[in-house]
């Protein structure tokens, strides 16, 4: 079967590349390769890019350019934020709180400061992935120095109310930061409003490159971390080593080219999902998880009672979606998000994440729900 075969409904794992956002960055490659760092001209229209581009994406997401530092990606910033903020701020406490469905790239640097001596607080979710706003106020004491919540679930979509887990947080004295990554680009982002006092995203997840994204630092909040990496300076002294120009550049043109159409896709994407949903609860045993909360628009987490979620994944080898898991040393586990949520690891071994993107069509969806339905049917049938 060729790639062209399949169907991808794996969007909130990766994009491609708008073809846009390709010939915006062609040049920077080729005939203006310079050194952002380096003093000559070269060095100075790199540098001028890099600097049009912070300033073009911290216009679209209403921030200062200064707040925006360029770094590899999400996972990169978040370990850059939880560190730096966290190892800086010890001397005023040791108490961290997060949740446990938070990606890996929190969870994971989080669980490392534990083992340095940090008290971590891990609160709990409900059956739709929400955490209780009122464990949260209470869990926040006099050591608590850092909150760290994401705006949606890249497993189940769920979005939190970041607003209203802000000022709880800064009622408390604490700071909070957000992993924006599943959110920008799908749902309004506007940072000044939002004003959570550290945030992280990435450029691959908005049909723009992999290998950069960005912390945004607040200001006026004067939030300050300390950097853990070393050698020459850039990125105001938080992130040394030679910018990548040519991912910068598209990175901005990725978030404006989303937020253009943000509100047309949002209500496609949504149309798209309903259809799909459909289709797939007429499935006898399915269940969408987090199906009664506010989800981001094109992301759908489905379990299937009584079925092998391995030998479902295998018979669906035409479409690129996601497992309700991850498979690590050989060794197949159940979501961490499924699992806090109650799911049996059964059935959280039996669930499936499809993400909906730009170029998903109706007839995609159709196919997709027509082999999805063949495959449990076939596996409930062999069951008996």
């Amino acid at each position: 079967m060729s790639i062209n075969e399949k169907i991808y409904l794996d969007y909130n794992a990766t994009t491609p590349v708008d073809q846009r956002v390709v010939d915006e960055m062609m040049p920077f490659f080729t005939n203006v390769f310079g050194n952002p760092n380096s003093d000559h001209a070269y060095g100075w229209e790199a540098d001028e890019a890099v600097e049009l581009a912070r300033e073009e994406i911290a216009d679209l997401l209403n921030c200062n350019p200064t707040e925006i530092i360029f770094t590899s990606g999400a996972t990169e910033a978040a370990n850059l934020a939880i560190n730096g903020f966290c190892k800086k701020h010890k001397s005023e406490g040791n108490h961290i709180i997060t949740c446990k469905t938070e990606h890996k790239a929190v969870l994971d640097t989080i669980a490392n400061l534990e083992n340095e001596g940090f008290d971590v607080t891990y609160l709990e979710v409900d059956n739709e992935g929400m955490i209780d706003l009122d464990e949260l106020e209470k869990s926040i004491t006099s050591e608590t120095i850092f909150v760290c919540l994401m705006m949606a679930n890249n497993e189940t979509g769920v979005i939190y109310p970041m607003e209203k887990i802000r000022d709880i947080v800064h009622s408390k004295g604490a700071k909070l930061m957000s992993d924006l990554t599943q959110a920008i680009g799908k749902i309004p982002i506007d940072l000044q409003e939002l004003n959570p006092d550290i945030a992280v995203f990435s450029s691959h997840k908005i049909y723009g490159p992999k290998g950069v994204g960005a912390l945004f630092i607040n200001k006026q909040n004067k939030i300050n971390i300390e950097p853990h990496l070393y050698g020459g300076g850039q990125e105001y002294g938080l992130r040394p080593g030679t910018l990548n120009v040519p991912g910068i550049v598209g990175f901005s043109k990725a978030i404006d080219i989303s937020l253009s159409c943000l509100d047309e896709e949002y209500n496609r994407l949504i149309s798209l999902r309903s259809y799909l949903e459909k289709l797939l609860l007429q499935i006898d045993g399915s269940k969408i998880n987090s199906g009664s909360s506010e989800r981001l628009p094109n992301t759908i987490n489905i379990s299937f009672s009584n079925i092998s979620g391995v030998d479902l994944l295998r018979k669906l080898n035409m479409l690129a979606l996601s497992r309700g898991s991850a498979c690590s040393a050989n060794t197949i586990k159940p979501s961490h998000v499924l699992k806090a949520m109650g799911l049996s690891d059964e059935l959280a071994l039996a669930s499936i994440r499809i993400s909906l993107g730009r170029n998903t069509t109706i007839g995609e969806i159709e196919l997709a729900a027509a082999e999805i339905s063949k495959a449990v049917n076939q596996l409930k049938a062999t069951a008996v």
